[in-house]
């Protein structure tokens, strides 16, 4: 989940600032709420907590970010009742589920799980699932050929453009249907974990959610993230948020 972590911090400059180039400066900055819910259900995997609460609980904690406006009330309520919601907030923060689980149908029902808190709208947990099981099955070598294919059928994503196709007809949207096909994209149409990155941010929409989606199934494809980067993330995450990540590295054998 760390490539998810470094994306959403390489992107978070330009969400407000788009570009349409890949010319621009990859620099690590500061995280965003995409970072501290990534690292809520790598909790709730760790720990077999409740999954709404440690989401609340991580939410709060860091209140201070910019979540959005459902979301905030959301975790500020006394109940957890979800809000059908298909915003990308449930494709952004699944890449732990990708990498823990060991079989389809275990990523699928996880993914399912930690979306469905709040996004139980179809296309909310499609979102989550779509993001997991690519992470999934790039982590198990299967070919970018076959990654398409899979995600294509089962999910019903346009994933036949290129990036190049794409970005000029682009604009911002924080829905998983049109921000989750165009990320997976970007990795698809990568050669490498940084180009990725660079490809997601390049197409002028939600920078950080995007890159953090392509860099999750980035680092699980390539398995390798420059050194610069995976330091800069250390060094920008608080030592609480950096604790849960070292741990669930260290438990699932992520390569970075």
């Amino acid at each position: 989940m760390l490539g998810a972590i470094a994306g959403d911090m390489i992107g978070a400059p330009y969400e407000r600032i788009p570009t349409k180039s890949k010319a621009f400066a990859a620099v690590v900055s500061q995280f965003t709420d995409d970072t501290v819910l990534t690292v809520a259900v790598a909790d709730w995997i760790l720990n077999d907590t409740d999954c709404a609460a440690t989401v609340k609980a991580y939410a709060r904690k860091y209140r201070n970010l910019p979540y959005g406006g459902s979301f905030r009330q959301w975790f500020e309520a006394a109940d957890s009742e979800p809000y059908n919601s298909f915003g990308n907030g449930s494709a952004m923060r699944v890449s732990p589920v990708g990498f823990a689980f060991n079989s389809v149908d275990e990523v699928l029902l996880f993914s399912k799980r930690s979306a469905q808190v709040t996004h139980n709208h179809p296309e909310g947990i499609k979102g989550a699932q779509a993001t997991a099981l690519a992470i999934y099955m790039a982590r198990m070598g299967t070919t970018k050929k076959d990654i398409r294919s899979e995600i294509t059928s089962m999910f019903g994503y346009d994933l036949g453009r290129t990036v190049d196709e794409i970005r000029p007809g682009y604009a911002f949207d924080v829905s998983c249907q049109g921000s989750v096909p165009e990320s997976i994209v970007a990795f698809l149409d990568s050669s490498s974990y940084m180009d990725a990155v660079r490809n997601a941010i390049s197409l002028g929409g939600d920078a950080d959610t995007m890159a953090c989606i392509a860099g999750g199934i980035a680092q699980a494809w390539y398995k390798e993230i420059p050194a610069d980067v995976v330091d800069g993330v250390r060094k920008s995450l608080t030592p609480d948020l950096w604790k849960v990540v070292a741990r669930f590295n260290t438990v699932y054998g992520c390569e970075f």
